[in-house]
């Protein structure tokens, strides 16, 4: 057993755990900035180090034999998902995680990765058959439906747009027709416009579909200083911190607007502009440039997978770590709307940095086993 790990491991990709270490020495700053009074910035030390245990558990096991669970592990993840609206109190308006004790628990993080495998699978069974009709797709809407509409309810509107994203980009690389993009296309038009009727015309309806403070959060990106004190000052105050850093930042620790509360949630979902604040605009490009690098590697492991299900798979990951990165960077700098997602490594949260880790850990497995070793000839 360890012979045999040992040889995979010449194929480790030594990039991706260099990425990751940096990720973490940009996570520790910004939240010892962000909650300086507070054991956060240790806390999520612990976590990292936990993640990297189970990213090394992950590389001892074949991917493969992901593909033989999917759909036991996809009937737990629903478990889950449908307990917590059952069982669970709200959090921040949403129903979205498990407590026990100081620790809290969202399956929501896990089901991304169970809804990934579970949809390589599928598309790795059809064997590169072509879907010639738009209504042959409906597997694919069902296994990606159930969850979404799990989380929805709970409500969490941006880790829903999370799993449309990952669905997209799996599609894609399978090679599902123009066409069929642009029915999903046309379909969404429509939704978008029914909701635009209900707004204007209906509108006891419309807060009935979307909670008022989900519309106002959502919205208030396109002119913050229309209610600068109310829902457009979170997104004030972070563009404030970015401005702030200007080229070379403020220095560690010497930030405002995160050290000072200014800006809610600085150590979650608008990290990214304390770390703005503190490191400037060269520090802050450095991250995005380590998220870039992170996406080419994974890329570059789909690409040389051995087999489809280990291309789709990182497709998977690549489409949710995409649009996590730009969907957070970019309501920290008032180009998105406010959708609570996290900044993926960075941000603080148990949840989510062992997702990322075992889902790290599932892409180097993939790359270690990209090719046939001597004695498997």
């Amino acid at each position: 057993m360890m012979d045999f790990s040992k040889r995979y491991f010449k194929y480790l990709d030594y990039w991706i755990l260099l990425i990751l270490l940096f990720l973490g020495i940009f996570s520790y700053l910004g939240i010892s900035s962000a909650k300086p009074d507070s054991s956060l910035a240790t806390k999520q030390m612990i976590w990292y180090g936990i993640g990297f245990f189970v990213l090394l558990i992950m590389l001892f096991i074949d991917y493969e034999v992901f593909s033989h669970y999917t759909y036991v592990l996809y009937g737990i993840g629903l478990f889950l998902l449908l307990l917590l609206l059952i069982v669970a109190d709200k959090t921040k308006g949403i129903t979205g995680w498990f407590e026990f004790g100081s620790i809290k628990f969202q399956p929501s993080e896990i089901m991304k990765i169970i809804t990934i495998i579970t949809l390589a699978n599928y598309l790795n069974k059809r064997d590169e058959q072509p879907f010639e009709r738009f209504i042959d797709l409906y597997p694919i809407f069902l296994i990606v439906g159930a969850p979404l509409l799990l989380i929805l309810l709970q409500p969490d509107l941006g880790t829903a747009l999370v799993f449309i994203s990952i669905t997209l980009s799996m599609m894609l690389v399978y090679g599902v027709k123009f066409r069929h993009f642009a029915i999903l296309g046309g379909i969404g038009g429509l939704g978008i416009l029914i909701l635009a009727f209900l707004y204007h015309f209906k509108q006891a309806l419309f807060f009935k579909v979307i909670e008022e403070y989900q519309w106002k959060r959502l919205t208030s990106f396109i002119d913050p200083s229309s209610d600068p004190l109310g829902s457009g000052y979170q997104i004030t105050q972070s563009l404030i911190a970015v401005g702030s850093g200007m080229l070379k930042g403020v220095g560690l620790h010497q930030g405002r607007q995160g050290r000072l509360n200014w800006v809610p949630e600085a150590h979650t979902d608008f990290i990214f502009s304390v770390l703005s604040e503190e490191l400037g605009f060269i520090g802050s490009s450095l991250l995005v440039l380590l998220f870039f690098l992170l996406i080419y590697r994974v890329v570059r492991i789909g690409i040389e997978a051995k087999d489809r299900f280990g291309t789709y798979v990182a497709a998977g990951m690549v489409g949710m770590w995409v649009f996590t990165i730009f969907e957070n960077i970019g309501m920290t700098i008032s180009i998105m709307p406010i959708t609570g997602i996290p900044l993926p490594f960075v941000s603080y949260g148990g949840s989510s940095v062992l997702a990322n880790f075992i889902s790290v850990g599932l892409i180097l497995s993939i790359g270690m086993r990209r090719k046939t070793l001597m004695f498997d000839r």
